[in-house]
């Protein structure tokens, strides 16, 4: 079973809930054609994972293009507090 919440036809939400001290829900921006990509190699662990990060702001973002990687992906964005 996948963690995402389709909040439209090209956005999809990973809840702060999916990991006990995620500091924040995950938005993906991809089509319906592109998410089973995304499923399959488990792209969405890495947003799960920037979630944690201290000073994280609002949403950890990743872009259509997200896929899996050492650290965080290629295609990801992340926006911290003006105190960063």
């Amino acid at each position: 079973m996948q963690p995402l919440e389709k909040i439209n036809d090209y956005k999809w939400r990973l809840p702060k809930s999916y990991k006990q001290g995620m500091r924040v829900d995950g938005i993906i921006y991809a089509s319906q054609d592109m998410l089973p990509h995304i499923i399959k190699d488990k792209a969405y662990e890495q947003v799960a994972n920037v979630a944690f990060l201290p000073g994280i702001v609002k949403y950890s973002l990743a872009m259509p293009d997200i896929h899996w990687g050492y650290g965080s992906s290629f295609a990801y964005s992340l926006g911290y507090g003006p105190d960063r």
